[in-house]
């Protein structure tokens, strides 16, 4: 399974003046965590990692001393993650039938979730990881008077990583080009094209890092999965 990882993004929540996956975390950054849990992944066999050319030095360095068991390429990144995608699309194998794609920002997904996702896309068009919302979701107007509540149980809280059918997803980004369609998720693009998504049920600890919070959680959850 081919995965590609989004990295190029700068971090404006976390407050930092950084790419924030070389933020330290738990003594590495952000980024090796994501990669460890790439290559420990038993259905992974290529990983193409999305990157702005100023962060090239500093990854190569990560990667290196992770030692990888597969082939690791660079790909350009683009200024949106949108574009980034794009990018790590025409950058494939041509062998490549579907892919993974998973944030960066991501580091706490297991190998096991990669796995199963892996799996999945094999027998679908297209998938996210998601859980089912829990908190109660209000729906308000721009003066934040609620306007409705919509039914919990059918919420789900979209993570990554999100896998595809490469060709349907090409040309779902080809479309979006054409289209000027700006989008949060490759999934959203997919939804747009009529194609439909399937769910795979992620993992509550696989938050994104966008905050100084965030880091703090992070931090914990990895010290209770490997000890203090």
């Amino acid at each position: 399974m081919h995965l590609l990882i989004p990295a190029a993004g700068m971090g404006k929540r976390m407050g930092s003046d950084r790419n924030k996956l070389l933020l330290t975390l738990r003594s590495q950054t952000i980024i090796h965590w994501t990669l460890a849990a790439a290559i420990a992944s038993e259905e992974i066999t290529w990983i193409g990692i999305i990157a702005q050319p100023a962060d090239l030095p500093d990854l190569q360095r990560i990667i290196e001393a992770a030692q990888p068991s597969k082939p690791i390429q660079f790909i350009q990144g683009g200024s949106t993650r949108q574009e980034s995608v794009y990018n790590g699309l025409q950058a494939l194998p041509e062998d490549a039938q579907q892919v993974l794609i998973h944030d960066g920002a991501r580091c706490l997904a297991t190998p096991s979730l990669l796995d199963r996702c892996a799996i999945a896309i094999r027998h679908c068009p297209g998938l996210i990881a998601a859980i089912p919302v829990k908190d109660t979701i209000k729906v308000v107007d721009d003066n934040k008077i609620i306007q409705s509540t919509p039914d919990r149980s059918q919420l789900w809280a979209a993570q990554t990583p999100q896998g595809f059918n490469v060709q349907l997803l090409k040309e779902c980004h080809d479309m979006g080009v054409r289209q000027g369609w700006e989008v949060t998720d490759d999934a959203a693009l997919f939804e747009k094209c009529g194609y439909s998504v399937r769910i795979v049920e992620g993992e509550e600890t696989n938050l994104k890092v966008t905050t100084p919070q965030d880091l703090a959680i992070a931090e914990f959850i990895l010290a209770t999965r490997f000890g203090a």
